[in-house]
């Protein structure tokens, strides 16, 4: 049966962005659908009844929900070409861990660098640089996280970069004179192409989120 890949995201989701860069990174061909959240398609609710939200992959019309499962099954599938996750077990389990701090971190305190204000977005900021502080610390002086290659950890974490001039600009701080390691690894990642070619323009995503404040009542 040939494969028939289809991806319902949103252009700004950093979650879509990870899916966009596996396949990227696997070469694989798929059909795009750009999804209005305000109004969301008979296609979504239908592949996604549970949370109702993008990334969806439909694989020969069998649909995969949540960008760190449908990374994983991509790597599954098509293991052939550019592994994301290691063999060894004890790698696997440490790599999927840090995809779920990022998860369960980074999203949060980064929305709250634009959606807070005063002593609260003081706070935010500071538990969003002590999040990725601790990130920098497990990158080391690797090339990425899982050393030499580029793997499930970077395609978990690179898509937020796109995001980090909306945090600077409204939350008022400068990601790269906290975590230079940090940055030079995401200009390291953006060197490939199933990246850079995945990735929403900063500039773009700074004046999606000036929309958002606005809709808000932020601004």
């Amino acid at each position: 049966m040939a494969n028939e890949i289809i991806l319902l995201d949103s252009w700004p989701s950093m979650f879509g962005m990870r899916v966009r860069c596996a396949l990227a990174g696997k070469g694989l061909r798929y059909e795009y659908r750009e999804e209005d959240l305000q109004n969301k398609s008979p296609l979504l609710l239908e592949m996604n009844p549970v949370h109702k939200k993008i990334p969806v992959l439909i694989h020969n019309g069998k649909p995969i929900c949540e960008s760190t499962i449908i990374v994983q099954y991509i790597d599954e599938v098509w293991k052939d070409k550019s592994p994301l996750l290691p063999t060894d077990p004890y790698q696997r389990a440490q790599a999927r861990f840090w995809a779920d701090y990022v998860d369960k971190k980074l999203y949060e305190l980064g929305r709250k660098t634009w959606t807070t204000k005063g002593e609260e977005l003081e706070t935010s900021k500071k538990e969003f640089i002590e999040c990725l502080k601790l990130l920098e610390g497990e990158l080391g002086d690797k090339p990425y996280f899982g050393g030499e290659n580029f793997g499930f950890v970077d395609v978990s974490l690179v898509t937020f970069s796109c995001w980090f001039y909306a945090y600077e600009s409204f939350g008022n701080f400068n990601i790269e004179a906290e975590c230079p390691k940090l940055i030079a690894w995401t200009k390291r990642c953006m060197e490939r192409e199933s990246v850079s070619s995945s990735l929403a323009d900063p500039h773009k995503v700074h004046d999606f989120v000036s929309g958002m404040r606005k809709r808000l009542g932020i601004e």
